[in-house]
């Protein structure tokens, strides 16, 4: 039996897969821009062990983790470097996999691009306009977010907390401050795409909902990210997904803690933002992934060389026990059965 604390209901339930045997597990993946940093490493290694822990009882796991392509930190980098947005976004996802590789993250069943969805994203706002749940207004096009009836259900708010501080920028023409952005149109110079509603791309949150429901289907088993992509990110898939699938979007929801530099948030501005591509030159990749999981992924770590030192520490122990356990089982009298004692061992630390 498997336990998980899911964040929908705050409260540690049964695993009950959608299919016997099976998990279906959609985690959100990087925004290709740049190199990844060691916040994007954590939810990577942690749910990197989470489906190892469901393969190693048995489970057949299809894990999704999409790549945003398209976003408005892509279009400015290509506006920096003169290069094309997908130019910039294959150079990130090459080196994506790289880094996490070197954490040995195993890689993801399938990795979803925006790119390659652009006709099915394009689909699934049609049909939630033709159901009344978007509209178009100005060339954009927004979700009707009261008329979700179950909106601010994961991040349990209600309408009236959420309605408390938002507001219409200036150039959008919602009906009500608390919509937000399916399709947006195009500006000059940009990188878009030709629709019903006109020519533009798509907002960050339908993103997910879309290829989700491509790779995985209408009801996925476990959705996972950050715990700062809870609110609006994740809000929004579900509201945008069950009012197009008229199906639950996912029955588990985890969500990881973050991780602070030194006792500070982790900020360009601050001079603290590390990337995985340096550190693992300077950090053996096995222990930086130790120090993820050594702390319980919903809370948040604090990085610092005295912590990582702990961990390398802690993880030469048990290299040496295992080491110790593995040369007084060679000179032990019963070697057969030492020796299947040790390809077990060995079995257990390739699946972790």
């Amino acid at each position: 039996m498997i336990t998980l604390y899911n964040t929908l209901t705050r409260q540690k339930e049964v695993f009950k897969p959608i299919e016997p045997g099976k998990v279906k597990m959609y985690v959100c993946g990087p925004t290709v821009y740049n190199y990844i940093h060691i916040g994007n490493a954590r939810p990577a290694i942690n749910y990197d062990v989470v489906r190892r822990y469901f393969e190693y009882q048995g489970y057949n796991v299809e894990y999704v983790s999409n790549f945003t392509d398209v976003d408005d930190k892509l279009i400015k980098r290509s506006q920096e470097l003169n290069q094309s947005v997908p130019e910039i976004a294959e150079k990130y996802i090459a080196a994506f996999h790289e880094d996490v590789g070197a954490l040995n993250v195993r890689k993801a069943t399938s990795n979803p691009r925006v790119m390659d969805h652009m006709d099915d994203i394009i689909q699934f706002i049609k049909d939630l306009v033709d159901q009344g749940y978007a509209y178009e207004s100005g060339g954009d096009v927004y979700f009707r977010t009261r008329k979700f009836e179950g909106y601010g259900k994961l991040s349990h708010q209600s309408i009236d907390d959420l309605k408390v501080g938002a507001r219409i920028d200036a150039g959008e023409h919602k009906e009500d401050a608390l919509d937000f952005t399916l399709w947006k149109k195009a500006k000059p110079g940009e990188i878009s795409w030709d629709s019903p509603f006109g020519e533009g791309r798509p907002g960050w949150h339908i993103e997910c909902s879309v290829m989700a429901f491509h790779e995985l289907g209408p009801t996925i088993d476990i959705h996972a990210g950050g715990s700062d992509l809870q609110f609006p990110h994740h809000e929004n898939e579900i509201a945008q997904s069950e009012a197009h699938n008229h199906a639950p979007f996912a029955n588990y929801w985890m969500h990881n803690g973050f991780i602070n530099i030194d006792n500070e948030k982790m900020s360009k501005s601050l001079g603290n933002f590390i990337l995985v591509h340096d550190i693992i030159k300077e950090v053996d990749p096995d222990v930086l992934r130790f120090f993820m999981i050594s702390v319980h992924y919903r809370s948040p770590i604090n990085y610092n060389l005295e912590l990582v030192e702990s961990a390398r520490s802690g993880l030469e122990r048990i290299r040496n026990s295992y080491q110790l356990i593995e040369e007084r089982a060679q000179i032990a009298t019963n070697i057969e059965n030492q020796q299947t004692y040790i390809d077990q061992i060995d079995a257990i630390l390739n699946r972790f």
